[in-house]
């Protein structure tokens, strides 16, 4: 038995309705349950595994498919199910990634019947992501984008948004650690990817495995001109281990313990910290991915 967990703003939608209707005519036992308020998505996931189900399925964005992760992470990981997504959002940056269709029906097919990988879930001080969790200018941007801007220009929203705050930024000063080492930073971004892709499609975090262990972390520190804009725009490109503007590392965690709040998003779902860490549990969940998804390692 499967359960389809379906965010309440697409439940009537006729292409979703016509895709549940068609696995149940071609004899998949599926049910539907409808979420109405934040945060039903987290305990409706948690109460199929629960109730026993051996797979649920995520249907809407990547905050749907956010809360759902979080409530099978709440089982002791011999009982969770295994997670199938139905893209319905307006960045789909995971699905996108994972090489998931995003059309309904072929994408409900093969949540329901395509075989389920282990993949890593982190978690930043108890609440988990499986994509990215981006701080700094990049979240800031996730976070105050309108919700029908989003629905009307789907990922260039996100570039919308940011074209306009650009140079209304503060940037955000503090001690970042991780398993090989130590730095102060003023961030402009950081992004911390299990996936690679975030805000509507950019590309943070293009090395990023999804089964590998480990976070692969995009820094940009804070630049002052328009000159220092182009270096780091440069430097982007070939994405050095350690650039004036631009670094990267790979590691099994990180923490930021910052002079004020930094603003984060998870998943694109926004908070703010002042300190954090993030680490990575491996092979934590099962998820299914096409059979050559361009985020395993193996």
């Amino acid at each position: 038995m499967a359960t389809l967990i379906l965010n309440g703003k697409t439940a009537q939608v006729p292409v979703v309705r016509e895709a549940v209707f068609a696995c149940r005519d071609a004899g998949l036992a599926l049910e539907v349950w409808v979420t109405w308020e934040a945060g039903d998505a987290t305990r409706l996931a948690e109460w199929a595994g629960q109730a026993g189900v051996d797979r649920v399925v995520a249907g809407g964005g990547d905050g749907t498919v956010n809360e759902v992760a979080n409530g099978l992470m709440r089982l002791p990981q011999g009982r969770r199910p295994a997670l199938g997504i139905l893209p319905l959002g307006s960045a789909n940056d995971l699905a996108t990634a994972l090489g998931l269709p995003l059309e309904a029906d072929e994408a409900l097919r093969m949540a329901l019947q395509e075989a389920a990988r282990p993949i890593d879930v982190p978690r930043l001080d108890g609440r988990h992501f499986l994509n990215m969790a981006t701080g700094g200018f990049g979240a800031e941007v996730t976070s105050s984008t309108p919700k029908s801007l989003k629905r009307l220009l789907g990922g260039g929203a996100y570039s919308l948004i940011g074209a306009l705050k650009a140079w209304q930024y503060h940037p955000y000063p503090g001690v970042l650690r991780w398993a090989d080492g130590d730095r102060q930073a003023s961030l402009f971004v950081l992004a911390m990817g299990n996936g690679t892709r975030s805000g509507g499609g950019q590309r943070l975090t293009p090395q990023a495995r999804i089964d590998d262990g480990l976070l692969d972390v995009l820094i940009l520190r804070d630049f002052r001109s328009l000159h220092d804009m182009w270096r780091m725009r440069q430097e982007l490109e070939s994405r050095p281990a350690q650039g004036d503007f631009v670094e990267t590392l790979r590691t099994p965690w990180l923490s930021f313990e910052g002079q004020r709040s930094l603003p984060l998003t998870l998943d694109g779902e926004p908070l703010k910290r002042q300190g954090f860490r993030v680490e990575v549990d491996p092979a934590a969940l099962d998820l299914v991915v096409p059979a050559d998804c361009p985020l395993l390692a193996g």
